[in-house]
């Protein structure tokens, strides 16, 4: 295992500025983390429901009252618009809110079986590793706390080097809200270093990843040695299907934020435009100004739209996919510090080129034609992803064909909508294994026990 540095410097994306440095957590701390950890969780899972319940509404409440502390956090760790930090964490509120609800209704069943009586229990894992990315580090962390934390669990949440404020303050607000020790602990530090040893440690029950499929791939082969479960959240080439009989100008006006929300750095980005021939020109017409009168700039600016990327590796690997000479259209950014790249849109491109066929986690949309709804659905699942997507048409018995042809796991007619808290999220094919969110989220954090009781004399 490689050496660590004992600190990471965490900058601000929009101005290269140093904000905070935090240290870094090695494997030997992260095995005293999980021990702890343990100890924890079964004081936790003997508490009485209504009680783990309260606790998780309490956090939620602590959260509430911490929203705009959050929100600037993350505008200065993430780069993320005012707008959309105070999102995020007004989403974690909701999340812990709702998984509180889950807590007393988190039940088992009765089966009918002859000679007795058949019952399952739903029993928590014991200790969970969430490790959470940098493009949406607040909610995303909380996507695979809240759930596990209701289930009866106990969490260790390892953020990206990059983005761990967020998380480490949410770690205080926890026990400000009374939740116990050691219960929910937060593990910054390198994935090589602190996300392997969590991946690898005997006493980390479940690893929830969201991130590139490449580390996905590589989570999952390691885990396979101790039949680790997983629940994997990758990237996405999501198309955004338009047939002519939509309405083309909403459509064209919804489709640059579709790809440009969070600097494009969404696993759910709508970044394969696929338009009917017939209404291609039209399109393009509409979308050129939508594109280029979206406000780029300060993320702490009520008005912008855009921030900036998350890091110079991270814009030099979308520059890298689009030369000077390949923009059919493109907005505008600002100049000196920060890691900034202009909104862009590509057309002319063949169906087979990198930037058509590989995720590029930036502010870049690529225009294709297609002929017919075969046609669409054709190039649509043309993918090794599988996350999301969006179809604009006014015909609904086309929404249900194409809907169920497309290989997604988060489709939206009308619409570019793909998260809800009280809804599933996951992928098909390379996008990820399992499902996070909705009613049934914290029975991803559970084993079934069954237990036959014999009523014969």
């Amino acid at each position: 295992m490689p050496d660590q540095p004992h600190t990471h410097q965490i900058l601000n994306p929009a101005t290269e500025e140093v904000v905070a440095t935090v240290p870094a957590t090695g494997a030997a701390e992260v095995d005293t983390a999980v021990v702890r950890a343990a100890a924890a969780q079964r004081r936790w899972a003997a508490a009485a429901p209504a009680d783990r319940a309260r606790l998780l509404r309490r956090f939620a409440a602590v959260v509430d009252g911490h929203v705009e502390e959050l929100a600037r956090l993350e505008v200065k760790e993430a780069g993320h618009t005012l707008g959309n930090a105070r999102w995020e964490a007004g989403n974690v509120r909701d999340l812990l809110d709702y998984a509180a609800g889950g807590v007393e209704r988190l039940t088992g069943r009765q089966i009918p079986v002859a000679g007795g009586l058949d019952i399952t229990l739903l029993e928590p894992l014991g200790v969970v590793g969430v490790i959470a990315p940098w493009n949406f580090p607040m909610p995303i962390a909380a996507w695979g706390t809240a759930p596990a934390l209701a289930a009866g669990n106990a969490v260790l949440l390892k953020p990206a080097e990059t983005t761990p404020l967020t998380a480490l303050r949410l770690a205080e607000l926890a026990l400000e809200a009374g939740l116990p020790e050691h219960l929910f602990q937060v593990l910054p530090g390198a994935g090589d270093i602190t996300g392997q040893a969590l991946v690898e440690h005997p006493g980390v029950a479940k690893i929830v990843f969201t991130g590139s499929t490449r580390v996905g791939k590589e989570i999952m082969a390691r885990g396979a040695r101790l039949l680790k479960r997983v629940t994997l959240e990758l990237g996405g080439k999501s198309p955004n299907i338009v047939f002519a009989d939509a309405d083309i100008e909403r459509a064209a006006a919804e489709a640059p934020m579709a790809f440009l929300d969070n600097a494009g750095q969404d696993c759910c980005a709508r970044t394969r435009v696929l338009v009917q021939r017939t209404a291609y020109d039209r399109f393009l017409e509409l979308l050129t100004p939508a594109v280029r009168s979206v406000v780029v700039g300060d993320p702490s600016d009520e008005k912008t739209q855009m921030g900036p990327l998350i890091s110079r590796v991270q814009l030099e690997r979308v520059r890298g996919y689009v030369p000077d000479d390949r923009a059919a259209v493109r907005g505008s950014a600002p100049d000196g510090p920060g890691f900034w790249f202009p909104p862009t849109v590509l057309t002319g491109v063949a169906a087979d080129d990198p930037a058509v066929t590989e995720e590029i986690f930036g502010p870049v949309a690529v225009v294709l034609p297609f002929d017919d709804e075969e046609d669409a659905i054709r190039l649509a699942n043309d993918t090794a992803y599988g996350l999301s997507g969006s179809l604009w048409t006014r015909d609904i018995g086309r929404a249900l064909r194409v809907s169920r042809a497309v290989a997604a796991g988060n489709l939206s007619v009308n619409s570019h909508s793909s998260v809800r808290y009280s809804t599933p999220f996951g992928g098909y094919k390379q996008s990820g294994v399992g499902r996070e969110l909705g009613p049934d989220a914290l029975t991803a954090f559970t084993e079934t026990k069954n237990i036959f009781i014999s009523t014969e004399a």
